[in-house]
C-alpha cells in the first residue's frame, strides 16, 4: 500500500495531442506525441496505443498523463510525460480522456 502522501507527489494532468508521429525504432509498435499541457507547456511521450488509434484520429484528442517522472529514453526519443491508459482484454492500451472538454493542464485530483 502507499500512503495519501505518496500518491499526493504524483502529477497527473490534462492535455490534448497536437503531434502523432509513427516510432519506428521502437521496439514495440508505439507514435511519438507532442501534447500541449497549458501553462506546463508542452511535452513529448512515447505511446504504445497503436492497436486501437491511427494517427489522424489522435490529433486533437484530450488525453490524462503523469507529467512529474524523469526524462526516459527510448531508443534516440525522449519521452518526457506517461499517457495513462487501460489495458484491454487483449493487453492493448485504451486511453484515459474526459469526457468533457476541459482546459489543458488541470490537475487529476
Amino acid at each position: 500500500m502507499i500512503s495519501w502522501q505518496d500518491f499526493e507527489k504524483i502529477e497527473i494532468r490534462t492535455g490534448t495531442i497536437i503531434e502523432a508521429l509513427h516510432f519506428s525504432e521502437a521496439k514495440k509498435p508505439a507514435y511519438k506525441l507532442k501534447i500541449d499541457f497549458g501553462e506546463l507547456g508542452i511535452k513529448q511521450s512515447s505511446a504504445q496505443i497503436t492497436h486501437h488509434y491511427i494517427i489522424e484520429a489522435l490529433i486533437g484528442k484530450q488525453i490524462i498523463a503523469v507529467v512529474n517522472f524523469p526524462p526516459k529514453q527510448i531508443a534516440h526519443f525522449i519521452s518526457e510525460c506517461l499517457v495513462l491508459g487501460i489495458y484491454d482484454e487483449n493487453n492493448e492500451v485504451v486511453l484515459l480522456t474526459p469526457d468533457k472538454k476541459i482546459s489543458n493542464g488541470l490537475q487529476i485530483g
